[in-house]
């Protein structure tokens, strides 16, 4: 029951801090430049998801992966060579802030569980 506790945080913090920060951004999504709006969209209906996660932690899990691959990705592949070349800005390094949030979904994650269920598991059959 604890951890399952745990994890219901690490959605609640996914879903509280995108109700702040792209929530606010949704009516006006459709002036925002093309990819700006997409992701709106997109992290608006994580944030959906991140509810629903605290009614079924479990069933949940994909969520909390998506959420940590998305952000290892674009830190190790954007943020990483810039930072290492010396060019990051601002607006990256503000990104990068916001995807060192990461940290808490990384520590509250069942990762046995997600190996075993989604990765080791039978697959269903093919018809």
């Amino acid at each position: 029951m604890r951890r399952l506790n745990v994890m219901r945080g690490g959605y609640l913090l996914m879903a509280v801090g995108l109700v702040l920060v792209k929530w606010p951004l949704l009516p006006s999504a459709h002036t925002l430049p093309l990819y700006e709006g997409v992701t709106v969209c997109l992290l608006t209906a994580m944030s959906l998801l991140a509810f629903l996660g605290l009614r079924y932690p479990g069933k949940f899990v994909p969520v909390l992966v998506f959420e940590t691959a998305w952000k290892v990705l674009w830190l190790g592949l954007v943020a990483l060579p810039q930072a290492l070349d010396g060019t990051m800005d601002a607006a990256t390094s503000e990104i990068v802030v916001n995807c060192s949030f990461v940290i808490p979904i990384i520590a509250v994650t069942p990762w046995r569980y997600f190996w075993r269920t989604y990765v080791r598991a039978t697959g269903e059959r093919w018809r």
